[in-house]
């Protein structure tokens, strides 16, 4: 994939997450911005390439992820538990803020890059459109009925 085609990704991911993080993020807040993004795009892309795809691009994602932040790596070895995205989460919210913060960021990124690999460019793009969609409100907040595990 051409470098050129990842500058939108990378700044559409990085705009994502800090809206959704709010104005002063922590660990926790950044945790939570990138779950409400994983949800989301469970919900676009589960459709497409079911729950186990998502489950094995999720994997694979942590795994390459892990080799930049070591402290993910504690996530893989336990990627047998019931639900890996609560796991990672957790993980963040434990770092700080900017460590966080790039994390997300890289895992999302990472995902993103494999799912063209699977899917292509264009698919990728048109499925994961709404998720990078801004919120509406000034501060996002997910309501509970929002709430579903990604993985």
């Amino acid at each position: 994939m051409a470098e050129i085609a990842l500058n939108p990704l990378r700044e559409s991911i990085r705009t994502t997450l800090a809206l959704r993080a709010g104005s002063v993020p922590d660990a926790r807040a950044t945790a939570e911005a990138a779950a409400a993004t994983w949800r989301r795009m469970d919900l676009q892309l589960a459709p497409v390439i079911g729950a186990r795809g998502l489950t094995v691009l999720f994997s694979r994602a942590l795994h390459q992820t892990s080799a930049v932040f070591p402290w993910l790596a504690d996530v893989v070895d336990r990627e047998g538990s019931a639900d890996p995205l609560h796991s990672v989460m957790a993980c963040l919210a434990g770092q700080p803020a900017a460590a966080a913060a790039e994390a997300s960021y890289a895992l999302l990124l990472t995902f993103a890059e494999l799912l063209v690999t699977l899917i292509g460019e264009s698919l990728t793009e048109r499925l994961l459109a709404p998720v990078w969609t801004a919120p509406s409100l000034p501060s996002y907040r997910e309501t509970a009925s929002d709430r579903k595990s990604v993985v």
